[in-house]
């Protein structure tokens, strides 16, 4: 498994034969990939356990995002979540997982003061968790905070189209950059938050047309969640891709029924305790 092989410094193997050494994903690697039309991947991750089944399976890219909020904490929205609820998520995710890039959200409330609020968080993450990169939510409103994390050293991600931070202001989860007024206002956003610094920006919900627009337009890449297929690469909760909802998105794609698998599994242990077949010989220790 890869998180129990030693590595050297850029993430290689020292040991492992040549086919399949692989090298920790890093900022230029996304700048690599954009130039050559390298597909993107990327899924949010909340715990070691998930980070180092993602980073074996070769997932560039690992989100800890603050859908923690969502998926894990048990709220319905993302406004809830912490710094603090935050840090040990990115501390496990960044300890798991040696080869894919691992980015932290940070969380509502935590730069929307000013860039020097922003940074005091970004850097907070990055001494504390791990992590290579941030990500936060906003376009030309948020330039001035991506500007300042950048130019301190740290890698910032870029998300616009569909914020969940913003939901109550946007009026729920909608499609933005329908229109030719939205549309626009979407580009100039995204160019304000390339030339702010960004290494790559998300872009949620948004119309086909204008995400193919940016990404033919941007220098950075695009990574799309409901945004159609002509982005650099896509983003997904993984506990959608991996069927662990009752309710998934119209952009997601379940591509497994873990959820259900699991229910089975807990149905088939209380049903054997019950019946007193478990634990039996095979599973119990002799003087």
């Amino acid at each position: 498994m890869a998180t129990s092989t030693p590595t050297s410094g850029d993430g290689a193997a020292h040991d492992a034969p040549a086919e399949t050494r692989r090298r920790r994903y890093r900022v230029h690697h996304l700048a690599r990939a954009k130039e050559s039309g390298e597909r993107i991947t990327m899924l949010t991750a909340y715990d070691a356990m998930s980070a180092a089944i993602f980073d074996a399976a070769g997932i560039d890219l690992l989100l800890v995002g603050d859908s923690i909020g969502n998926t894990m904490h048990g709220h319905t929205t993302t406004l809830p979540v912490t710094v603090d609820d935050m840090i040990p998520a990115a501390r496990a995710v960044a300890g798991a997982a040696p080869h894919s890039l691992v980015v932290v959200d940070l969380p509502f409330g935590s730069y929307e003061a000013g860039p020097e609020q922003a940074l005091g968080t970004a850097v907070r993450f990055m001494k504390e968790t791990g992590a290579a990169a941030v990500k936060l939510e906003g376009g030309r409103r948020c330039a001035a905070q991506i500007r300042a994390i950048t130019d301190a050293g740290i890698p910032v991600v870029g998300h616009l189209g569909f914020t969940p931070q913003s939901e109550h202001a946007l009026g729920g989860h909608r499609v933005q950059g329908r229109g030719d007024e939205a549309a626009e206002a979407l580009w100039a956003d995204a160019l304000a938050v390339q030339e702010a610094g960004a290494v790559a920006v998300v872009l949620e919900m948004v119309p086909v047309d204008v995400a193919a627009r940016a990404t033919e337009t941007l220098r950075i890449p695009t990574i799309g969640i409901g945004a159609g297929p002509r982005t650099d690469g896509q983003v997904l909760v993984w506990t959608d891709m991996a069927g662990m909802t009752e309710w998934t998105p119209r952009f997601a794609r379940r591509f497994a029924e873990l959820g259900a698998a699991l229910r089975e599994a807990a149905q088939e242990y209380a049903s054997e305790v019950r019946a007193g077949t478990f634990p039996d010989a095979a599973h119990s220790f002799e003087r």
